[in-house]
């Protein structure tokens, strides 16, 4: 009788103190989703709910030493990445990307903070776009980080979206503001060249912090287990809705707090977010 295969989901990010954010959330979400959660790690964040203080990446080869230790002896059915300090780290990343090439790959480049500040140097966007972009199969911006590698304000956001995969990859850019209250991500397929437009009331709450790692690890978690990509994004969607209703009915410090994965409430709720 043959062993049952676990789905995972490989995590090239880094550690924060809060478990809101980062490797932290990534494990949440990918565990919520029904996944395995691995992880190599890229730094250290010192961070409270109201500001970043500071970032300390790891050394180059350990990243990829620990990646290729996982990777090579287990392996995974998608590797995500979060936070990639330097543009060493990021360059590194890319040559394990190129030597695991089956699994599927999700790139969220993380370059701004909440608050639009940038949080890496212009190399590391230089060496995402250069480096990392050609090789993934979905990248998540949010809307500010979408305007910084764009170069300008999103203006049409069907053109912008598609230039944003002209390395080859599809698109999701994150919360785009609309009128009446409303959120927009907005997907570009680059196997099929279809646009979806997924369409959320905001919900009042400052409990968003790593919203953008949980959604994207959530999307990661589905392709693991054999979702196409826009069902993926679609089962993503209604995950990270859930994890942040959930998330803001609690008291969490004085600024920005985290979402709530585990909102498996009863049977139904659990059958039909791993199933």
């Amino acid at each position: 009788m043959s062993k049952k295969k676990l789905n995972i989901v490989f995590l090239i990010a880094g550690s924060e103190p809060l478990g809101s954010a980062g490797m932290q959330a990534d494990i949440k979400a990918v565990t919520a989703c029904g996944g395995y959660a691995a992880c190599a790690l890229t730094g250290i964040v010192d961070e409270d709910t109201q500001r970043v203080k500071s970032v300390t990446p790891l050394p180059v080869d350990l990243v990829v030493s620990q990646a290729d230790s996982f990777l090579g002896d287990v392996g995974a059915q998608c590797i995500k990445t979060g936070v990639l300090p330097t543009a060493e780290i990021i360059e590194g990343v890319a040559g394990v990307l190129k030597r695991y090439s089956e699994p599927k790959k999700v790139i969220d480049p993380v370059i701004v903070d909440s608050k639009g500040k940038q949080l890496v140097c212009d190399s590391s966007i230089n060496a995402y776009k250069e480096k990392l972009f050609s090789l993934a199969t979905l990248i998540t911006p949010n809307r500010r980080e979408a305007e910084v590698l764009l170069g300008h304000k999103i203006d049409d956001v069907e053109s912008d979206v598609k230039e944003l995969g002209k390395w080859g990859c599809s698109v999701i850019i994150k919360s785009i503001e609309e009128e009446g209250g409303m959120l927009s991500d907005v997907l570009y397929n680059a196997k099929t060249g279809n646009i979806r437009v997924f369409r959320k009331k905001r919900i009042a709450t400052n409990n968003v912090n790593g919203t953008g790692d949980s959604f994207s690890s959530a999307i990661a978690t589905y392709l693991a287990k054999g979702y196409e990509l826009e069902e993926a994004v679609e089962k993503g969607e209604e995950f990270i809705g859930k994890a942040i209703a959930l998330g803001a009915e609690y008291e969490f410090g004085h600024g920005y707090g985290p979402v709530h994965p585990c909102f498996m409430e009863d049977k139904a709720t659990h059958e039909r977010i791993y199933n």
